[in-house]
């Protein structure tokens, strides 16, 4: 029989990015959290490379910003480029808007970086427990709780933890969605693909053409670090056993390459691509690859992950300090499912563009006579990765958003441009307070209202809610189609609560959107 271990508010399954990015942002709001992680250490793969221009904000909201950043390769490598192989010039290449350079709409800029590159730094930004080699095998819902078994690897025990919430961020196989019996839609597994890491000097073919990933017809090369590495994405061959991996990745990198692979690691893995069809089940709540696998091109799998835990912290937080009703967690999946599912569309678009790419390269091969064949032209605009549409541009609708009646038509839902607004539901669009402070610097733990008129908005009661009032100048105010004396209250994920244009008539305004926004019934 398991053993009682004792009780936690929230026990979090899973120690990848999104897991320790939720252990963070828990501690930050003083929530005790413990992550247990079946594997014996952090993953030694590099598995997602991209940390996109909201992640990135948000680990600047968690002061994590400028180490991921120092850790991370120089933006020139945010660029993706196309080859026959890769010593051969580029056929095409693109840039990853957002990542290759500054861009007005953020303070920040993403970066080019390996995972197992960023899972150390999120682990060192929260002292809060984490037990490797701890396996979740069973769990049972009670009334006010969850009961997790759960089993160490290394000495056998069994142990049950009760939380008052369980966070399954345990990856695409996920043992808490299924044990659930949680369905999902959508493709699923994609096939199965293979991820050498291997040493060799390739600075030759590189180093004046930097990219953060490398198409060729032979796999997918990557750089792993700033101070050296490569992986090579292919495929997974019938005997992958058998296989001569070294020879292999020496053949890929082309007959006249004249280098030897040394391989350090190989995992073999599945690309799948599937939405679950929910993400909540009583107290039990999906985030990351168990709510949402997504294929890796365009890098917006991890990134998903990311803000799915940035949405949902701050509402555990608030339930669990007593100034939000449980039925604001209903607001997580009402949020985040529809982001999925259009994530998970994007992705699988972005997939079919890159079969394009290379028949139409076979093809240019095919009937070019042996001679090399000119650089192409991309079935996509130089902004098509940028994304920020979907990336800077997500609109939340939901009980935890005021919808401030008006009339005017909502900026276009598309992938690649993102048009800021300071309509309720939308990310605050980044808007620099002094030389080096962003309204998003003015977010944390906490709801942020901006307005011109600080005065007459520190006169309303904001208790129990922990609320702080910055003034906005009158530039800015304009820009968000505020009059002298109208606010706009930030969620303490950076989206837009609520938007007054002027002064409400009631004294009790701020309260009473509070009160909707945090879960109880609307006023």
């Amino acid at each position: 029989m398991p053993v009682a271990n004792g009780e936690v508010p929230v026990l979090i399954v899973g120690g990848g990015p999104v897991g320790l990015t939720a252990r963070a942002l828990l501690a930050r709001w003083g929530v005790q959290a413990l992550l247990v992680e079946k594997h014996s250490e952090l993953s030694p793969f590099p598995r997602s490379r991209l940390i996109n221009v909201r992640s990135m904000e948000i680990y600047r909201q968690l002061g994590l910003a400028a180490k991921i950043t120092a850790n991370a390769f120089r933006p020139e490598y945010g660029r993706i480029r196309f080859r026959d192989t890769l010593h051969a010039h580029d056929f095409a290449t693109a840039a990853m808007v957002g990542i290759n350079a500054p861009v007005p709409e953020s303070p920040v800029i993403g970066a080019v970086t390996s995972q197992d590159r960023l899972e150390p730094t999120l682990l060192a930004a929260a002292d809060a427990p984490m037990r490797f080699g701890v396996e979740l095998i069973d769990l049972t819902e009670e009334v006010e709780s969850v009961l997790a078994v759960l089993v160490d690897h290394r000495s056998g025990e069994e142990t049950r933890v009760r939380a008052r919430y369980v966070l399954a961020t345990d990856g695409a196989n996920s043992t808490v969605r299924q044990r659930l019996g949680i369905d999902t839609t959508g493709p699923g597994a994609m096939g199965g693909f293979t991820t050498v890491v291997f040493d060799a000097d390739l600075n030759r073919w590189c180093a004046h053409q930097p990219a953060g990933v490398y198409f060729t017809a032979h796999g997918l090369f990557a750089p792993l670090y700033p101070e050296g590495g490569w992986a090579w994405f292919v495929p997974t061959p019938e005997d992958a056993a058998r296989a001569d991996w070294p020879g292999l990745v020496t053949r890929a990198l082309g007959p006249s390459a004249d280098v030897r692979a040394d391989v350090l690691r190989v995992q073999h893995w599945v690309m799948n691509a599937f939405v679950a069809e929910r993400f909540r089940h009583g107290r039990i709540l999906l985030a990351g690859d168990a709510a949402h696998a997504i294929p890796i091109v365009g890098g917006m799998g991890m990134n998903a992950g990311i803000a799915d835990a940035h949405n949902l912290c701050w509402k555990l937080a608030g339930v669990l300090h007593g100034w939000a009703e449980p039925n604001l967690l209903e607001t997580y999946e009402t949020e985040r499912h529809p982001v999925a599912h259009r994530t998970l569309r994007q992705a699988v678009a972005n997939t079919d563009l890159m079969v394009r790419v290379h028949n139409r390269r076979r093809e240019q091969l095919r009937t070019s006579g042996g001679a090399t064949p000119p650089p192409m032209e991309l079935p996509w605009s130089d902004r098509y990765f940028a994304q920020l549409g979907l990336v800077l541009g997500v609109t939340y609708h939901s009980d935890a958003v005021l919808p401030d009646g008006s009339t005017s038509p909502e900026p276009p839902d598309t992938g690649t441009d993102y048009v800021a607004t300071a309509k309720p539901g939308h990310r605050m669009p980044h808007l620099w307070l002094s030389p080096h402070r962003s309204t998003l610097d003015a977010f944390g733990e906490w709801f942020t209202l901006l307005t011109p008129d600080p005065t007459h908005w520190e006169q309303q009661t904001t208790a129990p809610w922990p609320v702080r009032i910055e003034a906005l100048s009158g530039e800015h105010a304009e820009l968000c189609g505020l009059r002298p004396h109208g606010a706009l209250l930030i969620r303490p994920d950076g989206h837009i609560g609520a938007h007054w244009s002027d002064r409400p008539p009631s004294g009790s305004t701020l309260h009473q959107a509070l009160t909707a926004i945090t879960g109880s019934a609307r006023p």
